[in-house]
């Protein structure tokens, strides 16, 4: 089941409290996301990190509609517990994949 995010804080640094529908919550420190780049480079803006909001269309966190991040995802995050069986199988396949092609490239099966 995946919960919608009903409300964010901002904590201090790269922190944000973050509160589900079911009534968890927690702190989830997004000081990993500014070394995995990309889109994620904007996060050195403190202005622009400070600036995220709810969308309650799709219960997700957002930053002005630019970046957002799975609600899965952050409430793993935020509450400890572990990613459903889906997300985590559809992730080990795609590595699985990208392996086997490499050892097939490289002359090796």
């Amino acid at each position: 089941m995946i919960h919608d995010v009903v409300k964010a804080v901002y904590r201090e640094g790269y922190r944000i409290e973050v509160a589900f529908d079911d009534g968890k919550k927690g702190v989830i420190d997004f000081t990993k996301y500014l070394r995995r780049g990309g889109v994620f480079k904007r996060f050195k803006d403190m202005d622009f990190f400070r600036s995220f909001a709810i969308n309650k269309e799709l219960g997700i966190l957002t930053w002005q509609n630019e970046i957002d991040i799975a609600p899965e995802t952050l409430y793993t995050e935020a509450t400890g517990t572990p990613l459903p069986d889906w997300a985590g199988k559809k992730k080990k396949q795609l590595t699985n994949k990208t392996v086997n092609r490499t050892a097939t490239a490289n002359g090796r099966r």
